[in-house]
């Protein structure tokens, strides 16, 4: 897919996968992520041996049990986001979007709403109709969700804990889709 955002750039967002993964964007994407604030289940700082542990995992994790979404700017990476479909016999129909991940340079460009269309259509075709994720109340990302279409199933206090040492609550939404469109 491609988009053309204000700057008249394309943007195009693809799946990376493991014969194409660049382990040091990603890191970096995720560092510049937590440095901002995001939580995605990192503390800042983040060091790059954190970050890189954790895309080793997601690496090894990629195929059925989860796909990785890159956005890329003229070849550079500029965004994620992963989808990850459920496995249970009982859950064929659902899957968890997580790390929506968009350098702070890039944000207010759409570019998160980019993500999130791709993520639905690739969810699609894994013909699930269930989408879940959380986010941090109160957070930029909450909004983007809600504008998005996503419903707040609920909201968990004292879920993650922030580099400042202090406690905050998630919001866990939903999304059906249909899965013929």
């Amino acid at each position: 897919m491609t988009i053309v955002d204000t700057r008249r750039e394309a943007v195009v967002i693809r799946v990376i996968r493991r014969e194409d993964f660049d382990e040091t964007a990603l890191s970096r994407l995720l560092m510049d992520a937590v440095e901002s604030g995001a939580s995605v289940g990192f503390l800042s700082p983040l060091s790059l041996e954190e970050a890189r542990a954790y895309w080793v995992q997601v690496k090894a994790s990629l195929g059925r049990e989860r796909v990785l979404l890159g956005a890329f700017r003229n070849g550079v990476l500029v965004g994620s986001v992963q989808l990850a479909p459920a496995g249970k016999a009982n859950a064929q129909h659902r899957a968890e979007v997580q790390k929506l991940l968009v350098l702070r340079r890039e944000r207010g460009r759409g570019l998160g709403r980019a993500l999130m269309a791709a993520v639905e259509a690739l969810a699609r075709e894994y013909e699930r109709s269930l989408l879940v994720l959380d986010t941090q109340a109160g957070s930029a990302a909450e909004g983007l969700y809600e504008r998005l279409g996503y419903r707040r199933a609920g909201e968990i206090p004292g879920y993650a804990a922030s580099a400042g040492g202090g406690l905050h609550a998630t919001v866990v939404f939903y999304k059906l889709l249909s899965v013929s469109d």
